[in-house]
């Protein structure tokens, strides 16, 4: 048997986060940055940060990790987070599908060839789906979920960006075709309206690469938050968030991402990107300027440079 290598020194992963920080820029002349809402195109397309936290809650970062940025579509995770503690797996898996969509994210088609249930809860309408849920069940579901989420990073400052929020509200038209198919269908219980500030208040939330790894920490670390100890999923519960991750998170280019990256990950037109490697680190990348699929180029070129840099990954 081959022994697995061992993991980097927390000197020689800092070595790795800074250096891939320096050669990022050399992606900045690719992609350009979300325009769909209005409020993104306006960020400085060239910049880049990383951070990871360890399975024990200990960070490590570089470049610009402290800014903070607009999570939009990483959001979605901790919507259906909430949802998995609250409702019968049954009442969730019985109104949207966990396969790969194979579509672009907000596709409109394939929603209408499948009679109105969304193909994994990572597209928009799996996501306006889980709104629905949360809607039905809780009175301010986007308060709570913020409240989740500053537990889960351990930073009771992260708050929306109503700026943005207005800006995707003003420009919903697509997003409400998708709930208004879904409604048509009766796979839609809660008012649309509600159902669309919630999911555009949980995409409006700003958080920096620092907070977004410590909130994805406890899918690192067999559902438990290690800033305090709860457990937020159970192991079960956590594999299956992998597994959906791994499979769904990147839209129709999750099979590429897989391929040159093999880890759980989460992407959001923000310029985000949240992975997983289980039992030793979640990691955050950003960086605004997007592929063709909606993901960050110089993010995932980073995922690349670290998971080889890190010599072990849960393929192999």
């Amino acid at each position: 048997m081959i022994d697995a290598p061992a993991p980097l020194r927390p000197e020689e992963l800092q070595t790795l986060l800074d250096q891939l920080a320096r050669d990022a820029p050399r992606c900045f002349g690719e992609g350009r940055v979300a325009s769909y809402i209005p409020a993104l195109a306006e960020v400085d397309p060239d910049q880049f940060g990383i951070a990871v936290c360890h399975a024990d809650g200990q960070v490590q970062c570089a470049g610009d990790a402290q800014t903070r940025f607009s999570i939009q579509s990483i959001s979605k995770v901790h919507a259906l987070v909430m949802a998995m503690q609250r409702l019968a797996p049954e009442d969730i898996w019985s109104r949207v599908g966990r396969e790969p969509s194979g579509q672009a994210f907000n596709s409109i088609v394939q929603l209408e060839v499948e009679n109105g249930t969304p193909r994994n809860p990572f597209i928009n309408a799996g996501a306006l789906m889980v709104s629905d849920m949360l809607a039905s069940r809780l009175v301010m579901p986007q308060h709570t979920l913020r409240e989740q989420v500053r537990r889960l990073a351990a930073t009771p400052t992260i708050d929306f960006d109503e700026r943005v929020a207005r800006s995707e509200m003003d420009h919903k038209a697509r997003n409400a075709a998708l709930a208004y198919l879904m409604q048509a269908y009766g796979n839609i219980q809660s008012d649309v309206e509600l159902v669309l500030d919630t999911y555009f208040h949980n995409c409006a939330l700003a958080m920096n690469c620092i907070e977004l790894a410590k909130s994805f920490a406890f899918l690192a670390n067999r559902g438990i938050n290690p800033h305090d100890g709860t457990h937020v999923f159970s192991e079960v519960q956590t594999r299956q968030m992998n597994a959906l991750l791994l499979t769904c998170g990147l839209y129709d280019a999750a099979g590429d991402f897989a391929w040159r990256v093999g880890l759980p990950g989460k992407s959001g037109v923000g310029g985000g990107i949240v992975a997983i490697l289980p039992r030793r680190m979640s990691i955050c990348v950003w960086s605004p300027r997007l592929d063709s699929y909606g993901n960050s180029i110089a993010g995932r070129h980073a995922l690349e440079g670290l998971v080889s840099g890190l010599r072990f990954t849960p393929m192999g």
